[in-house]
């Protein structure tokens, strides 16, 4: 009969985060953010694949310094967004198959499963991060592992401080109980730069949407009247659809519908405006949803934190110098992933109970 999780004394651990609750959460749920932390000091995170939804497996390779690869795998068991994560820990090889403690040279009797929880609890825009790792054998591996997760979580903490900086060049206001939400940020290029990027089927990759997703234009037809249809793809091949119809496009305002296929009936209307500002330019971005349900559904999808994402990935682009009569000969090396023009994204790859776009 197989051990499961021992009744030891679990390992707990709690730090308060400068980061607000949503921002803490993604960075433990996001394979592109977790990887810039996970670990003690010094070691990396050369992969990290999770499939966020419960059943869902992870998989996690921790890389030492002198090159040594500790891979671990586990079932997400709990899922509450924002709130709580509980998941199964176990030692793993590269190919997931899980592997008894001494496959790496651990000492002690160790379960075959292991238990971790992490709870998210919002103090006045910061968070009260608390882990809680349940089934190691008492002694020098939970110290050891114990000075692990702290390193690890000191490294979190850098990368919160290094999201909180990049997040503080948007402005975005989400009033509870109202049906719109607005961003406005200031981008080092002409004008005529950003329109380009929003109209343009050959750059529209390149920005819309979160960097772990392919976006693929099925259609574009930017005139007042004209329709969009951008498709995007996940690592494992799953696809995701949005449209509309614009209902004007000029050199100083967009105004187009948006609509997760996903989701039919739900559509919000989008406006983006580029005000010129002396060689910048100020945009502005509205989205109005067709109901208070509909806006409060979208914020709990983590449409803010895409928007974020989306917009700086916008400016990486038009903030660099490009030929716009030929995009494709100076487009950001390795760039190929991107979203929605002007619009936002509900990371549909995280399919959440809460999720109601």
């Amino acid at each position: 009969m197989s051990k499961t999780v021992r009744k030891n004394k679990a390992l707990s651990i709690t730090r308060i985060f400068d980061a607000p609750r949503e921002l803490v959460w993604k960075a433990c749920t996001d394979p592109e953010l977790a990887k810039r932390w996970w670990g003690p000091r010094d070691f990396t995170a050369p992969l990290i694949t999770l499939d966020l939804r419960v059943g869902g497996k992870y998989l996690y390779d921790m890389r030492s310094p002198d090159g040594k690869d500790f891979w671990s795998t586990g079932l997400l068991r709990e899922i509450v967004p924002l709130e709580k994560l509980v998941y199964t820990d176990n030692f793993a090889d590269e190919e997931g198959n899980i592997v008894p403690a001494s496959y790496y040279g651990m000492a002690g009797e160790w379960p075959d499963e292991l238990l971790v929880t992490i709870t998210f609890e919002d103090q006045n825009g910061k968070t009260r991060f608390t882990l809680v790792h349940e089934g190691m054998p008492p002694g020098d591996m939970t110290e050891q592992a114990k000075a692990g997760w702290n390193e690890s979580f000191d490294k979190l903490e850098k990368v919160l401080e290094e999201e909180n900086r990049r997040r503080a060049k948007n402005s975005i206001i989400a009033v509870p109980g109202t049906q719109e939400v607005t961003l406005t940020r200031v981008f080092d290029a002409p004008r005529e730069r950003l329109v380009e990027a929003f109209t343009n089927q050959t750059l529209i990759p390149f920005w819309w949407g979160p960097a772990n997703l392919t976006t693929i234009v099925d259609k574009l037809d930017a005139r007042s009247g004209g329709v969009w249809r951008f498709v995007q793809r996940d690592a494992e091949g799953n696809e995701y659809a949005f449209h509309g119809v614009y209902h004007e496009v000029s050199p100083k305002r967009i105004v187009q519908t948006f609509e997760w296929e996903g989701m039919p009936g739900h559509v919000t209307l989008d406006i983006a405006t580029f005000e010129e500002l002396g060689g910048t330019t100020k945009l502005f971005e509205k989205s109005i949803a067709e109901s208070v349900e509909d806006a409060e559904g979208m914020l709990a999808s983590g449409m803010l934190e895409g928007w974020r994402e989306t917009v700086d990935r916008l400016a990486e682009l038009v903030e660099r110098k490009w030929e716009t009569k030929s995009p494709s000969a100076s487009q950001p090396k390795g760039s190929r992933k991107g979203r929605a023009g002007g619009a936002k994204t509900m990371r549909p790859e995280k399919k959440m109970e809460r999720m109601t776009v």
